[in-house]
């Protein structure tokens, strides 16, 4: 078992890198939702989605 852990430290490691920075992002995107923001420029009347967009629809 150990030799496994040896042989494969670094792919082990860059997974839970990988993990902490994708549950970093969510928890960032959770955190804007809650407060309002939103990830468009909102730049509504250039937008090609504006007639989908619920933050016309307020």
């Amino acid at each position: 078992m150990i030799s496994w852990l040896a042989h494969n430290l670094v792919t082990i490691l860059l997974c839970l890198l990988l993990a902490a920075a994708v549950a970093a992002i969510i928890v960032k995107i959770v955190k804007d939702r809650k407060k309002g923001k939103t990830s468009c420029g909102c730049n509504c009347a250039n937008c090609a989605m504006s007639g989908a967009c619920r933050d016309l629809k307020k």
